[in-house]
């Protein structure tokens, strides 16, 4: 009875969803459903996507170069080595590993991601990296590749491959983010070696033809009962042996000098690829994904800094939770330490939560 008065109540919030950028198929009935689903709801929600995305991108077309919105529209990425000057690349570089305000780590497999939040205080300490994120080299291939004029989130992170005993990283199996066109892009500040785990992606997987529409529809019938949370979540995997049949090639891996630039569509199919031993790969990370359809979230004029902000409150409403007995934070606090140094020597242990200090956004 209390399930059937759960799902009655839910019910006008999962509909309200099908409009948004919502995809989870286990936790919205509605988009999980096989027999919508068989009639057509994830085709029909992921080709308007398509549609509309594009036709953002037709408007924001004069922000790029011709060159690169014809690698983009071909390959689904640009990739842009010598993105900085050599000067302006060596401060970026610099401050980055000077800085020492809080920073977060989580486990993903045998792989730690570690993340600085860009919010305001952040930014002053980083002004080499306030010029990049104000560029209009920048700025336009990021809004072109997102299909939307509109700041993404940006955070400065570190990928430390092998880092310590655990099961397989899942970002390293090839998949697709979501449902509809997004963004991200990588300002590398190592190189990145072929056989360091470098940023993998099958070309022109990015674009919708009728093979991947008719394999999104299978996977949309499945995906409530995958044995992978990924799966389940709307984030499909894909297996190298199915891009044949999708009329694609195999994934290239973007082994790449640091100062090398690379922005790309994670519709497309993409992973992080193999890594032979442990490696540290630094960069500037950013991530852009507005809801695919019309809505006034979508319009909202955020700015870097309050969206490191939201990354910042977060975090510390995670730790909140955890304090409080409710559910542990996986986003672990590190202090006193540059986003270049190695792993934790413990990673099953965590510092104090995030006390308020000149680099933190108090609740």
């Amino acid at each position: 009875m209390l399930a059937r008065l759960r799902r009655v109540a839910m019910t006008p919030l999962w509909v309200a969803q099908l409009p948004t950028g919502t995809k989870s198929f286990e936790r919205n009935p509605i988009i999980g459903s096989r027999r919508l689903n068989e009639w057509g709801l994830h085709a029909a929600r992921v080709a308007l996507a398509h549609r509309l995305a594009w036709a953002r991108r037709r408007k924001l077309a004069g922000l790029i170069s011709p060159k690169d919105r014809e690698a983009f529209d071909r390959d689904g990425f640009v990739v842009r080595r010598n993105f900085l000057e050599p000067d302006h690349f060596a401060a970026l570089a610099a401050e980055a590993k000077a800085y020492r305000g809080p920073l977060r780590e989580i486990f993903e497999g045998d792989t730690v991601v570690r993340k600085i939040a860009l919010d305001r205080l952040a930014l002053a300490e980083l002004p080499a990296l306030g010029m990049v994120l104000r560029s209009p080299e920048w700025r336009g291939l990021v809004r072109y590749a997102g299909s939307r004029d509109a700041e993404p989130v940006v955070w400065v992170q570190a990928i430390l491959r092998h880092a310590h005993e655990g099961p397989v990283d899942p970002q390293t199996r090839l998949h697709a983010d979501t449902f509809h066109p997004t963004v991200k892009a990588w300002l590398f500040l190592t190189d990145v070696a072929a056989d360091a785990g470098p940023f993998t992606y099958v070309p022109g997987s990015h674009r919708l033809n009728d093979a991947r529409l008719r394999w999104e529809r299978r996977m949309s019938l499945t995906a409530p009962q995958s044995p992978l949370a990924e799966d389940r979540e709307g984030s499909f995997r894909v297996d190298p042996a199915e891009l044949t049949t999708l009329g694609l090639p195999q994934p290239v891996a973007l082994a790449v000098p640091a100062n090398t630039l690379v922005v790309a569509d994670t519709f497309g199919f993409h992973a992080r690829g193999p890594s032979s031993g442990r490696s540290l790969r630094v960069e500037i990370w950013a991530y852009g994904r507005r809801s695919p359809f019309p809505s006034g979230a979508a319009l909202v004029p955020w700015t870097t800094a309050a969206l490191g902000r939201r990354s910042r409150v977060a975090w510390r409403l995670g730790d909140a939770l955890e304090a409080s007995g409710v559910k542990k934070n996986r986003w672990r606090l590190r202090t006193g330490t540059s986003i270049f140094d190695g792993p934790p020597a413990e990673p099953a242990s965590a510092e104090p939560l995030e006390a308020p200090t000149r680099h933190s956004f108090r609740l």
